[in-house]
Order: structure tokens, then sequence, then C-alpha cells
């Protein structure tokens, strides 16, 4: 995983940002922090602890000790630093990672944040830890810096997770994060194409603008007809769904679409889509990642 820290990896990003703008394009570091997740003694730090806020991987499975609040306070300060390191780069934004399960989701969701403290309880409390990191970064980085935050209702160790069951709890989780400064929304679903709640055919992306008044982000298996792991147990995937997309889109249920694995064999793929050469665009398989190594 590259370190956005470090003399090293700084000049590295540097040359990045300056080989994407020279061809007049746009980029933004994901800042990412695995918590427990992630497996003690691999990785570049195999000897640093894991972290939770609770300790649980997930539902009644305890793995580390809970995080103190000096841990928090080091974290969100970790985000901050990576934050202005991104500006003064001269990138155009950054995302937070709150997705998948990962740190600050482990403070989203219920099944891993057990906390009494005010880091914990209620689905408005499970938010100050992003809300805190969303305030640190946009001190260091000043009020025309875009910050955007990626959020999922499943999680790697439970496809089934939600965080909001209704449209009202959905209300109640944003509304913390739009005050604490959060710019646009990346939600994340396996499926762009389901529908988040029922009695709309809204997906969880089309439900944050509408509800947070804020751009979105749309992604979920862009271009294949499987979701992320089945993609990666299958021998290939059809492309799909794009007819789908631009219905979406149009429409106006969200602003951006986000496309991962569909790049990998089709790095033209929005000058496709764009010219209506959807005929030309491959299939993505995993052999394709064995190839290109």
């Amino acid at each position: 995983m590259p370190n956005f820290y470090g003399e090293a990896a700084l000049k590295g990003w540097a040359k990045v940002v300056r080989e994407v703008k020279s061809v007049g394009g746009h980029i933004m570091p994901q800042l990412w922090h695995q918590g427990v997740v992630r497996h003690p003694g691999t990785g570049g730090h195999p000897q640093a602890p894991s972290m939770s806020p609770s300790g649980l991987a997930k539902k009644d499975k305890k793995v580390a000790e809970p995080m103190t609040e000096r841990d928090i306070a080091d974290v969100i300060a970790g985000f901050a630093r990576s934050a202005r390191y991104a500006k003064e780069l001269g990138f155009d934004g950054v995302e937070l990672h709150g997705a998948h399960g990962y740190l600050i989701d482990q403070f989203f969701w219920e099944d891993t944040n057990q906390r009494t403290d005010r880091f914990g309880g209620s689905i408005a409390a499970r938010t100050t830890f992003a809300c805190e990191i969303a305030r640190a970064v946009r001190k260091e980085v000043g009020p025309d810096f875009p910050i955007l935050l990626r959020f999922s209702q499943w999680k790697q160790q439970d496809f089934t997770a939600r965080l909001a069951r209704t449209p009202q709890e959905l209300e109640i989780f944003l509304k913390p994060m739009v005050d604490a400064g959060v710019d646009i929304f990346h939600c994340s679903t396996r499926r762009f194409w389901e529908p988040e709640f029922e009695g709309s055919d809204m997906n969880l992306a089309g439900w944050t603008k509408k509800i947070s008044g804020l751009p979105t982000i749309s992604v979920g298996s862009v271009s294949l007809n499987t979701d992320f792991i089945a993609a990666f147990r299958q021998a290939s995937a059809e492309v799909s769904g794009i007819g789908r997309l631009i219905e979406m889109m149009e429409r106006g249920d969200f602003d951006l679409i986000a496309v991962g694995r569909a790049l990998i064999v089709n790095p033209d793929w929005a000058n496709q889509v764009r010219a209506d050469h959807l005929d030309r665009l491959k299939p993505y398989s995993p052999e394709v990642l064995t190839e290109l190594v």
C-alpha cells in the first residue's frame, strides 16, 4: 500500500501530480487507514498495532484493544497532515475512505463500535470520528479545497450490513458530516443499479444527493454484471449496464460515476462511452492482472 507521508513517498507523488497535470488531468488521493482489518506483522510497518474503536473486527470478534483517546487524536492528526501534503503537492482535493469496514467505517458501524464515550452510541454519535477528521482536514487545507468522503452500507466483514435502514436514518447519518465540511459523498455499493430503500429505484448515491443536497459519486460494478468478489472468482465478466447508468445520470440521481476494474482493460473507457462505442469495451477478467505484471 502506498504511503502518503515521508520524503521519499511525497517526492514520488509530486512526480505523479506533474504527469497528470501535464495532460490536463485532475487528481485527488484517497487517504486510508485500514484499522483492525490490517493483518499484524504484514505490510511496511509490521510491528504497528492494529486499531479499532472497540477492538472488534466484527460483532463479538475481539482482536485488539479499543483505541484510546490519544490513539484517536493521533490518527485524526495524521489524516490532516496528509491532506496538507496533498494540497502542497498540487492535488485537487482529498478523499477520506470511510467505507468497506476500514477504520473510519469501523466507527460508523455499530457492530464494531461499542464505545460509550462521545465516539460511540447513536448513529449520529458514531460519525464523530469522521467529523473530527473532516474538520481537522479543513483547518489544514482551507475553505476551497474539496473534501470527499467515501462510505458504504456493506462491509467486507458483512456484505449485508446496513448503517441506515431508512431514508430517515440516512439523513441522521449524513447531517453531521455535511455540517463538518464534507463537500462530496462517494457512495459505494456493490452494484450501482440496485435500489437502496423500498419504494424507490434510487441507489445510495441518489438518496444521499436528495437528502444532503451535495454532489455525489456512485460506484459499483460499472461495466460489469458481477459484484467485486464474484469477479475475482469467475473466469470473466461481461460488459453491461451502461444504458442504465446513463439513464440514472441523466435524471440527476448522482453527479459522477467511479470506474475501477473496467479501466484495467479499457484505459480509454470514458472516451469510448462518450463516443457511444460501447461495442469496443472489453470485459474484465482476473487473468488480466496476471498478464499485466
